[in-house]
């Protein structure tokens, strides 16, 4: 077994210099992976014959343990009897699995900086986090050590890595694409996401994970020529998630925005997505709440029975989980059923919602206090809104003039994930972003 992250690079700071450690990380493919070694060559060819992926380190492989992240949770499980599901449907048309990589403890962080096994290198701003909890596949698709990876997105986790990294990034419809056999963090939330630096490849996956899903014809064609010509017609956008990013990096989203068919400038209505008198502050705090309740259920016994240690910020929110009472969600829950109704309804099978993925480029590492809880509080008011109505949101690398990447996101309705996949590769298979 290879070493971990963690061991590998306590052995390079006690032997090397500062040029040495540098160097040692990068030959440690960025602190991207928990085991590189890992590969399973594909089952039969197919349609992604060729392109090699990497996976988070919270889907079952055969033979492997899963660490979460999280040294206690890999000493207290068993090595998995079986792999999930969807790498599975990625073997057998015909990727190739190559390697694990690092993850938040337990999925619950957005950020990437692991206390336990260190922060994956964002290869586009190695001075900022690269995003979590699927840091380490975002960093491995970034770097090109893989042609896409797989992570998890609960409530965010590989569209707000996605966009600090500068990639394209899937979250599917729940339920669209099976979690059997991934660890899971809040049931309702849990899906299986996507990313890559090329967009043709992000929706080649989808074809292949997605098909189950698609939306057919009455005759019952799942042609990918008919996805890709049926046009979105209905274009929305988000007042209040736009207000939330700094000018300057709004401006540079909306130029990007405008030059996409069907979002010049009279082409969208600008909408209000809340009720009068509340805010996405209030849509993020629903989620939290309903994200916790669930957490704490799926958790709450392996953290009493065993007591693992976790990384700051984390301990907090396991420790906050575990003290929500049930009873006292009712508000919620309304809230949630609400905004997936209105949504849905809004969106329907023509409409696209765009709104900024994250509200700026990826926080300096370290980033403490106040500011940092301010940042990840907008954070979460975006990443919320298709965490709340379950649709499928796909965010687009938009990079400003130092070159840090920016997120760009459009959200569908439910089941549109295919026609949204291919109309995303229609509009960017040129880079206008770049």
């Amino acid at each position: 077994m290879k070493p971990s992250n963690q061991e590998q690079t306590e052995t390079s700071a006690t032997k090397t210099g500062p040029k040495e450690t540098t160097d040692a990380l990068q030959s440690n493919h960025r602190g991207a992976y928990v085991n590189a070694e890992i590969r399973l060559p594909a089952n039969q060819a197919g349609p992604l014959s060729g392109l090699t992926f990497a996976v988070k380190d919270v889907f079952n492989i055969q033979g492997e343990t899963s660490g979460a992240g999280n040294p206690d949770w890999l000493r207290t499980h068993d090595p998995a009897t079986s792999t999930a599901s969807a790498l599975l449907t990625l073997l057998d048309n015909g990727a190739i699995l190559e390697g694990t990589t690092q993850t938040d403890e337990l999925m619950y962080s957005l950020n990437g900086e692991n206390a336990h096994y260190g922060t994956p290198t964002n290869p586009l701003a190695s001075d900022r986090i690269p995003g979590g909890s699927s840091s380490g596949s975002a960093v491995a698709a970034a770097a090109g050590l893989a042609d896409f990876t797989v992570g998890t997105d609960t409530g965010g986790s590989v569209r707000i890595p996605s966009s600090y990294c500068g990639l394209y990034g899937f979250r599917p419809t729940h339920g669209a694409v099976s979690t059997e056999g991934v660890i899971p963090l809040a049931h309702s939330f849990d899906t299986v996401g996507w990313m890559s630096q090329d967009v043709t490849i992000l929706r080649n996956v989808g074809n292949v994970l997605l098909k189950e899903k698609l939306l057919l014809k009455d005759n019952g064609s799942d042609s990918s020529s008919e996805i890709d010509m049926k046009p979105f017609t209905h274009f929305f956008i988000a007042t209040e998630a736009w207000e939330l990013p700094k000018a300057e990096d709004c401006s540079i989203l909306l130029s990007t925005l405008h030059g996409i068919e069907g979002w010049q400038l009279e082409g969208y209505q600008c909408i209000n997505l809340t009720e009068p008198g509340e805010s996405l502050a209030d849509w993020s705090a629903a989620f939290r709440v309903l994200q916790g309740l669930e957490i704490a259920h799926e958790h709450s016994d392996w953290l009493t029975k065993e007591r693992p240690t976790f990384g700051p910020g984390i301990a907090e929110r396991f420790e906050w989980a575990c003290s929500l009472e049930k009873s006292a969600s009712e508000a919620e829950v309304k809230l949630r059923a609400r905004v997936r109704r209105n949504l849905v309804d809004l969106l329907g099978e023509e409409g696209l919602l765009a709104i900024p993925t994250a509200p700026g480029p990826a926080p300096l590492l370290g980033l403490k206090g106040p500011e940092a809880e301010a940042y990840r509080a907008k954070t979460m008011q975006l990443s919320c809104i298709a965490g709340l109505s379950g649709l499928p949101q796909v965010t687009v690398p938009v990079h400003r003039l130092d070159g840090l990447p920016l997120g760009l996101s459009f959200i569908g309705g439910t089941n549109t994930d295919l026609r949204l996949l291919h109309w995303t590769a229609k509009q960017f298979a040129e880079e206008v972003c770049r």
